[in-house]
């Protein structure tokens, strides 16, 4: 029988000392320039202190013009000579307490906010509507276009083992531009990079295949990926199945199971929450009952799959995590938000001090019933899916500081906080990038 605490061999040769990730959350504690610096490192240094068996960096950007945000780290061709000293500390902060570092490499395509780009690369032109939100009219990728994010995605690859991480972790999940390859609804294509199944997964194996090639084979790779869109006409539950399969058979070391986009936010757990209502796919009672969201679809890939899967989303308890070591579902368990509220509750849990996982979001409750989670309102629905979400980058960006999080911090004042903060980091970025 597994347990938690039991080393994993991956493919590739690498041990990972226990099963468990901290998974990947977005830090965008990165100045106008884009680059690594000191938060980075305070904060991996607390992480890397926390007995966890795989630290995840949040999205890495290939493409300064194409970001999740405008604090996110970027890795360009043109300026990563002046990124190579931080990204070296950033690894050895990391790594320091026997952890993996894997980078999270990432382009946010039509998920670009538009106060970066109103012209956004993506695989068609269908844009991207959210209430409270502003996104560009995205420009279909010619075939030039493509072959220079698969040569980004390989360089930065290339930079994450020369500055001393031991994997890395391309993002295809969650809507963002591999993802949206993968999407029928979003991918309406006609050549060579759309149609198909295997068409539509092409640039992901283009990706793996040189990666691979210049990473070599005992340097981690692996890939989050949608169990499904959630949305009408997306990326399906089957589709996942096959491309899961495409995947594992090419050679990586780990796939993780996630799902949702912006406009259907099942990565954050919210099931009564639907942006776009009209385009929304149910799930099963039984499914969303369960402690971790996607561990259901992790069950059905592990039987077409070779190599290890990771699950993140919804665990808790130890006997959570290790109900699903034990069913086979995945190896390896992601564990996101309660590590934003306590940086050493996986250490905690492994020694047997807490048998549950910190579970900060009851603190986030709004009042009144017209700003409740199940307001019947969009904007509203919205607002407070990006409150609580802001809650969260603001513990990140707080333990960036050196600082333990602020667990009195109220959502609304969190949200107005990193609202403030987010158009100052957008002002720093233009500000950089026009002069």
């Amino acid at each position: 029988m597994t347990i938690i605490t039991d080393p994993l061999t991956l493919p590739c040769g690498q041990v990972i000392k226990n099963r468990i990730c901290k998974a990947a959350m977005t830090e965008r504690i990165a100045s106008g320039d884009n680059f690594t610096n000191e938060k980075h490192i305070e904060l991996y240094k607390m992480w890397g202190a926390g007995d966890i068996g795989i630290l995840l960096t949040g999205n890495v950007q290939v493409h300064k013009e194409n970001l999740e945000g405008p604090a996110n780290v970027a890795i360009e061709e043109g300026t990563y000579k002046e990124q190579l000293p931080m990204l070296k500390k950033w690894a050895e902060a990391a790594t320091s307490g026997g952890s993996k570092l894997w980078m999270q490499i990432s382009h946010a395509g039509r998920q670009t906010p538009g106060e970066i780009n109103m012209s956004p690369m993506s695989p068609s032109d269908i844009q991207l509507k959210i209430p409270g939100r502003k996104y560009g009219k995205p420009i279909p990728m010619t075939e030039e276009d493509i072959q220079d994010v698969i040569k980004r995605f390989v360089f930065t690859a290339k930079i994450a083992r020369e500055t001393g991480f031991d994997g890395i972790q391309l993002h295809s999940a969650h809507g963002y531009l591999l993802s949206q390859f993968l999407s029928p609804d979003i991918n309406q294509r006609t050549d060579a990079w759309g149609g198909s199944i295997e068409n539509r997964a092409r640039m992901h194996l283009e990706i793996i295949n040189k990666c691979r090639e210049e990473v070599g084979h005992d340097f981690a790779i692996s890939i989050k990926m949608n169990s499904a869109d959630f949305q009408k006409g997306g990326f399906s539950s089957q589709e996942s199945i096959q491309v899961a399969k495409l995947f594992s058979d090419s050679g990586i070391d780990n796939i993780e199971i996630s799902g949702g986009t912006y406009e259907q936010p099942r990565l954050l757990g919210l099931d009564n929450v639907s942006i776009n209502p009209e385009r929304s796919e149910n799930r099963k009672e039984s499914t969303i009952a369960r402690e971790a969201y996607f561990l259901s679809y992790a069950e059905e890939i592990s039987k077409v799959v070779k190599i290890p899967l990771m699950v993140t989303g919804g665990f808790r308890t130890k006997a959570g995590i290790q109900a699903a070591l034990d069913d086979g579902a995945c190896e390896i368990v992601g564990i996101g938000r309660p590590l934003c509220a306590n940086p050493y509750a996986v250490k905690e849990l492994l020694a047997g001090k807490i048998s549950e996982l910190p579970k900060y979001e009851k603190t986030l409750s709004i009042g009144p019933w017209l700003l409740s989670p199940s307001s019947p309102f969009r904007i509203i629905q919205a607002i407070n899916a990006f409150s609580a979400q802001a809650w969260f980058y603001q513990q990140i960006k707080k333990m960036g500081t050196g600082l333990m999080p602020d667990l009195d911090l109220k959502p609304w004042k969190a949200f107005r906080e990193d609202t403030k903060e987010d158009q100052k980091a957008t002002e720093k970025y233009k500000n950089f990038n026009l002069n």
